[in-house]
């Protein structure tokens, strides 16, 4: 789950993670309130939504009244911002983050998430702030200096020295971000975050670190225990089909492909989707309707799939394992009834009850189905099927 930044910046302050003074806004009403309760000579009105790239698609702002935010504050509310993280369709600006303009000597990149290979949260800094740290990765991957922190002791004030030596500063403004960094991983870890991420991380002209920006991401298992974190969410700036997917414990992504794709298991479920690049197709989602499925879950992925006017082709791949294949099968009938089926369905079935649930979709009458004998049948089935 993903907030924010103006509401990151307040979990930031509970931890005394130094930022600008700020409010949000959902009209320019609000908007210039926020600005007269500033009451400093110049502010910065940002564009809240989930994706990086706000300023180069005009949604930031700097303005020098009330007056001239309330003005800003009208185009950008409503607005539909397109970056290089929302793609061609964009996102709708609903809130706004009026904030306090500061005197910056120089910006840098900050960022903590978690190594997945090392098992630990890894803090990543760079020189480069304020440019697209993903740019920066290809382009100068020298620039980014990477601390691995054992969750069992913490962020050390020697890793802390050499991130500040690597950035370049001086005693006096490493002194400045080690207050700053040790709240920062303090916030990362009493969160449950799986990623923090600050660019650009600014020096003021005192030598002070402050937050310009805030990314917040959590780890969704974990918010049962982080009921305040749980209220920020945002369901406007949500894929509806994955918010949707989630009530019925599906773990759905919608892609840009036309092979729609259901299948049980996560691992299962990431080789589907190789096998299908690989014969040259495009996966429309990812849909792991998990181990316990039951036919109406499995009538729901259906539903949500079918919907997407960009799939061409269903490819069901199941595995009976946990869950039996003709619950699956009895599932698929129910979609039917729910939703049209204009397309071909591709199903592999093996397993629990595979042969059961063969004859139960041969005496269906779905018109489009065809059977496959294992993997690789059934992914060269459904790309010749999109392509003819």
């Amino acid at each position: 789950m993903n907030i924010h930044e103006y509401q990151a910046k307040s979990i930031f302050r509970s931890f005394g993670v130094p930022v600008l003074d700020g409010y949000p806004a959902a009209t320019p009403e609000e908007a210039k309130k926020a600005a007269e309760l500033l009451g400093t000579e110049k502010f910065v009105v940002k564009a809240q939504i989930h994706a990086g790239g706000r300023g180069k698609a005009g949604g930031v702002k700097i303005t020098s009244s009330p007056d001239e935010v309330f003005e800003v504050a009208k185009q950008m509310l409503g607005m539909t911002l397109i970056t290089h993280q929302t793609g061609p369709e964009g996102k709708k600006v609903k809130k706004l983050y009026i904030e306090a303009a500061a005197s910056i000597k120089d910006e840098y990149y900050l960022g903590i998430t978690l190594d997945r290979k090392t098992e630990m949260p890894v803090i990543m800094a760079s020189t480069e702030g304020g440019v697209e740290i993903e740019k920066v990765a290809e382009e100068t991957p020298e620039k980014i200096i990477k601390v691995q922190v054992n969750p069992l002791f913490g962020l050390l004030d020697f890793q802390i020295r050499n991130l500040a030596e690597a950035l370049g500063l001086d005693k006096a403004q490493t002194k400045h971000f080690a207050v700053f960094a040790k709240a920062l991983y303090q916030a990362y870890d009493q969160k449950d975050a799986n990623m923090i991420e600050i660019n650009p991380l600014a020096l003021l002209d005192d030598n002070r670190m402050i937050a310009l920006d805030a990314k917040m991401g959590f780890d969704d298992n974990a918010l049962m225990r982080q009921k305040e974190v749980h209220e920020m969410r945002d369901f406007d700036e949500e894929d509806p089909a994955e918010t949707e997917a989630g009530e019925y414990d599906l773990s759905y992504v919608k892609l840009d492909g036309n092979v729609g794709c259901m299948v049980n298991g996560a691992g299962l479920a990431m080789s589907t989707m190789d096998i299908i690049k690989y014969k040259g197709g495009e996966p429309a989602n990812f849909l792991d309707v998990g181990g316990g499925a039951s036919a109406e879950t499995v009538a729901k992925g259906m539903e949500i799939i079918l919907r997407d006017k960009n799939v061409k082709v269903v490819f069901i791949n199941i595995f009976g394992g946990i869950v039996r294949c003709d619950r699956i099968a009895n599932g698929i009938i129910e979609a039917t009834k729910k939703v049209s089926v204009n397309v071909p369905v591709v199903v592999r079935l093996d397993g629990t009850n595979a042969e059961l649930a063969r004859d139960i979709l041969q005496q269906s009458g779905i018109e489009k189905l065809v059977t496959a004998s294992d993997l690789n049948d059934g992914a060269e089935k459904a790309v010749k099927l999109v392509n003819a």
